[in-house]
């Protein structure tokens, strides 16, 4: 064991490396990906965040990546990189992956799939409520969730992909754009019914009123060229410059106050079709009015703009009749007849919330000059808040945790696996001489070592690999997440037995049992021994070299992923699981020739990857040291003299003096048959013919 104790305090020594920190990547690497005509602007913080400009160089939105605002770590232990483009309402223009280690996309699956998916979040919000998967249970085309369409065989790497632009674009969207919706918008509520008047409306503040003198608009003006070119506001001060009246005409309560009859089935014919729209009335009763004589209907008015929170709200002109309720004064109804009344639209989806405080903005101009008059503005803004008593919000689809929504997914299947697995514990615990006794035992070692291979490799993928160990060393000496490990809860499942394994028998339990390519080593011994091929035993002298191998790769591995993590995703080819599970053997060819080599190997050298080569295995090794009985019966006479058990064991798991090295045992149980077998184990062989044998000289003196 003291081989064993300095590859593994070397270990500990390169555990303790730190690794590179992820950084941005330069400016030339991101600028061609930008799809024109947009181009990458200024950069905005230490984090790689970019303004994205559009044609006129205006911003536009932003350009970053996930990787350092959102580093998670993906199945090799290294993070996945994407490249995000926001527009300035949070909806994604582009996602591109840039930088990958995830080993089921690394020589495995087509990588094309990888990227592929990427496109689906186009046109898509940061307040969409967006999950990977497909709807479940009695989800319709009306939930309110977005379902972007995983990739078979490599959904928890999407997964881990998905939480990483979640998790930095709403970064993004917290830091730069304070103001954006992040959840559905309110709308009107159609259950809110009150009977009100324009009288009420007034009374309440749902009608804003504003009125600006022809002072306060020459005050604004003063020091400018155009101080002395309203000589109308220089003669009255006193006078009314604009008297703007604002009312949200979205809640049906407060339209019908508004609209007459006929006024309101417009509305309703208008709504019924701009299902999101929200319709706002501004008239303006005074000298000014609310548009140039360029206006076209149906467009966004040049004299009127709006913000909220700080944002831009995009109205646009609506083209609908304005026809009033009879109370409503005439100064209103005679402004509308004379074009300054306008019912103005703005979609809820961008971000405007109609039940909190938005403001109005009209632009008060004045010309300078003749022939080619310069014109002058300045906006008066007019606060505007409808109660919230007249709208409801959405209830959020708040989207399950994303090891819940793997659960979901895998739920036949966990299933399946747990009945399966509890059934092995049990032959293999307190059933185990039963097992190994009974006459058909060999079909039987078969018949689970068929189902692991079907149901627990190629159908559940549930294949073990020294990949996720790695990815969770690097994890902890980064001070990474661990979250990767819950979006594969099948091979969780097993990794949870194979370590509870551990103390009841070692190694042996999946070495022997639940390792899908260890299943197939065994079938290609049996095939080799039907065909009578010759089998290599190596010597006990090379047999305990060689199996030193695999602590070396072992710790090999270990450096890779401490030092130079970028290489681990080809290191760890070592291991043929991905090309002969994950892939079934469609692969490039060297790949293929390398597992199907070790196969051909296995049938005349019995599971010579398990006992030699495989870095799993000696991790398994490593963690059965914690076991904590010898669950193998032995005898006095074992060892000395009788070496029947020795000499039957295939993986030269028993030492000369009948010890069992739990580290190399697979858990085959031929020597369990043969200890209480009376037809083989020599002691009760001669027990039986009343005789006994006695120990060699060298034990009793070694006693």
């Amino acid at each position: 064991m003291g081989g064993l104790r300095a590859i593994l305090s070397a270990v500990a020594v390169l555990c303790s490396a730190l690794a590179a920190l992820a950084e941005p990547s330069p400016r030339e690497r991101l600028a061609p990906l930008i799809v024109p005509p947009m181009e990458l602007g200024a950069l905005l913080n230490d984090d790689g965040v970019y303004e994205l400009l559009n044609s006129g160089g205006a911003h536009a939105g932003y350009v970053f990546e996930t990787e350092p605002m959102a580093p998670l770590p993906g199945f090799s232990g290294a993070s996945i990189n994407m490249l995000v483009t926001l527009d300035l309402d949070g909806r994604f223009l582009d996602v591109k992956l840039l930088d990958h280690n995830e080993p089921i996309f690394v020589s495995g699956l087509p990588e094309r799939l990888f990227y592929d998916f990427f496109d689906q979040y186009r046109g898509h919000s940061i307040s969409d409520s967006i999950v990977v998967g497909s709807p479940y249970g009695g989800a319709t085309e009306g939930s309110s969730l977005v379902y972007l369409d995983g990739v078979t065989k490599g959904t928890a790497s999407v997964r881990i992909a998905h939480e990483s632009v979640l998790a930095a674009a709403l970064q993004v969207a917290r830091e730069k754009m304070g103001g954006i919706s992040t959840g559905p918008p309110a709308y009107p509520d159609p259950n809110v019914e009150e009977d009100l008047s324009w009288a009420d409306l007034v009374e309440q503040g749902i009608v804003t009123r504003h009125t600006v003198t022809n002072a306060e608009i020459q005050a604004d003006f003063e020091g400018t060229i155009w101080a002395r070119d309203d000589p109308e506001a220089l003669a009255d001060p006193d006078g009314i410059y604009m008297d703007l009246w604002v009312v949200d005409l979205g809640p049906p309560s407060i339209a019908r106050a508004v609209l007459s009859e006929r006024g309101m089935r417009a509305l309703e014919n208008f709504q019924a079709i701009s299902t999101t729209d929200e319709p706002v009335l501004v008239v303006e009763t005074a000298r000014h009015g609310l548009v140039s004589e360029e206006f076209v209907r149906n467009t966004a008015p040049d004299w009127i703009s709006a913000e909220q929170g700080g944002f831009p709200v995009a109205f646009r002109d609506s083209d609908l009749l304005i026809d009033f309720a009879d109370d409503v004064p005439d100064e209103i109804v005679d402004a509308v007849d004379f074009g300054a009344g306008l019912i103005l639209r703005t979609d809820r989806r961008l971000g405007f919330d109609p039940s909190a405080e938005w403001v109005l903005k009209v632009a008060a101009v004045r010309e300078h000059g003749m022939f080619q008059p310069e014109i002058g503005r300045v906006e008066v803004e007019v606060p505007h808040v409808t109660p919230a008593r007249f709208f409801a919000r959405p209830e959020v689809p708040r989207p399950i945790p994303p090891w819940l929504e793997a659960l979901r997914g895998r739920a036949g299947d966990l299933v399946v696996l747990s009945v399966g697995l509890i059934a092995l514990l049990a032959v293999l615990g307190p059933g185990m001489n039963r097992l190994a006794g009974h006459r058909h035992y060999t079909a039987i070692r078969l018949g689970i070592l068929a189902a692991v291979i079907g149901f627990v490799g190629w159908w559940g993928q549930g294949q073990l690999s020294i990949v996720t160990p790695l990815a969770t060393l690097r994890a902890a000496i980064e001070g990474g997440s661990y979250n990767f490990l819950i979006y594969d809860p099948f091979s969780l499942v097993i990794w949870a037995v194979a370590i509870a394994g551990f103390v009841a028998w070692g190694r042996g339990l999946f070495c022997g049992w639940l390792c899908p390519f260890g299943a197939m080593q065994e079938f290609a011994a049996h095939l080799g021994r039907l065909l009578r091929l010759p089998q290599i035993e190596p010597s006990a002298t090379w047999d305990a070299r060689l199996k030193w191998l695999k602590y070396v790769v072992l710790a090999g591995l270990v450096g890779i992923a401490v030092v130079a993590p970028a290489r681990l995703d080809q290191a760890v080819e070592v291991e043929p699981f991905k090309t002969a599970v994950t892939t079934f053997f469609v692969r490039e060819w060297y790949f293929v020739a390398y597992a199907v080599g070790l196969l051909l190997l296995s049938m005349v050298l019995f599971k010579g990857f398990c006992r030699y080569l495989c870095p799993l295995g000696a991790l398994m090794a490593i963690g059965g040291l914690v076991r904590g009985r010898d669950w193998i019966a032995r005898r006095e006479a074992c060892g000395s003299p009788c070496q029947l058990c020795k000499v039957k064991c295939r993986y030269g798991a028993i030492e000369k003096s009948g010890k069992i090295d739990y580290s190399e045992c697979f858990q085959c149980l031929d020597c369990v048959t043969i200890h209480d077998d009376p037809k083989q184990c020599v002691p009760l062989v001669l027990a039986a013919k009343g005789r006994t044998m006695r120990p060699r000289p060298e034990k009793i003196a070694a006693e």
